[in-house]
């Protein structure tokens, strides 16, 4: 079964994002409200062919309220992405994705990610492509990428979808743009025109700046576009993807209960300090924000060493 086949229209993605969309986060955003389709944080291939797999292998861990599920790989070598695609048939994932976005200046000099959207490295990501294809497969294959690398590149897009990917996601920027400026929706709008004439069975998700449901459905109407993929707003609204948030009305122990909730299910998961507790810092202004006192209280959780510190912080709280 093809997933991107079986999606509304439109139909609503939690973006990849590092250290981020890992399977607690994705668990509390499906206890919320859940979108239509999850993605992994991005996961390395040259990393999970090599004596650190057991390292990056968390990355991958997921729960059957997850699902569907796409996991997002990079890399360089082609060889590594055709292994890495059986390693996702062989975990159970609903389709694979191939980051060919991230901005990263480390990720872009190793000729990565963004890098591919220089025409000079176009050769080689049309051979991930086919890697990829070849491991994974019945498995769908898509790409999430960026407008261009200094300024807006259809030629970029057009190659994209000759392949006939299952689905392209663009993120409005360009690279050198990083997050710094507005999304250009039109420009999204003019890929998804582009579709219709050159792969008119890829489906063109767009990406950036959605802050709610509403905004992101007059945004696909307007531009034409297949899906909405929603990344940092899931920081303002752990509800984002609900028809009705009810988000701005929770109470303070509401909000302070969810966060509890999120850190239990990090402890009950990462066991063996698989994920740093650190990362759990990213979230705290998540949940505690927008009552008296946040301020204190996020400066004093952010100063916890253990998850049994954080609990019993807000436990007290």
């Amino acid at each position: 079964m093809n997933i991107w086949d079986n999606l509304p229209t439109p139909f609503f993605v939690l973006a990849p994002m590092d250290d981020v969309t890992d399977t607690v986060f994705r668990r509390v955003v499906a206890s919320c409200a859940p979108p239509d389709l999850y993605f992994t944080e991005f996961v390395n291939v040259e990393a999970l062919q090599s004596p650190g797999r057991d390292k990056t292998l968390p990355r991958l861990k997921f729960t059957p309220k997850e699902k569907p599920l796409i996991a997002q790989i990079w890399g360089l070598n082609p060889e590594n992405f055709y292994k890495a695609a059986q390693d996702m048939v062989e975990m159970g994932f609903d389709g694979i994705d191939l980051n060919f976005g991230c901005p990263d200046k480390n990720v872009v000099r190793n000729g990565t990610c963004s890098a591919f959207i220089l025409p000079e490295n176009r050769e080689r990501a049309l051979e991930i492509i086919q890697a990829t294809r070849e491991g994974a497969s019945s498995l769908p294959v898509s790409v999430k990428t960026r407008l261009g690398y200094t300024g807006p590149d259809l030629s970029w897009h057009e190659l994209l979808l000759k392949q006939k990917l299952n689905a392209l996601s663009i993120h409005g920027r360009t690279k050198v743009q990083m997050s710094k400026v507005p999304a250009d929706w039109d420009r999204i709008g003019e890929i998804s025109k582009l579709r219709d004439d050159v792969s008119p069975a890829t489906k063109i998700i767009g990406n950036g700046d959605v802050l709610t449901r509403q905004q992101g459905q007059e945004l696909a109407r307007k531009h034409g576009v297949d899906g909405i993929m929603i990344g940092r707003g899931i920081f303002n609204d752990p509800f984002v993807f609900a028809a009705d948030s009810p988000w701005q009305s929770w109470s303070r122990q509401q909000k302070i209960g969810l966060y509890k909730k999120h850190v239990e299910l990090f402890a009950a998961t990462w066991t063996n300090n698989e994920r740093a507790i650190r990362t759990l810092n990213k979230f705290c202004k998540v949940y505690i924000n927008g009552f008296d006192g946040a301020k204190e209280l996020r400066e004093q959780l952010m100063q916890a060493s253990t998850t049994d510190d954080l609990v019993t912080i807000l436990t007290a709280a």
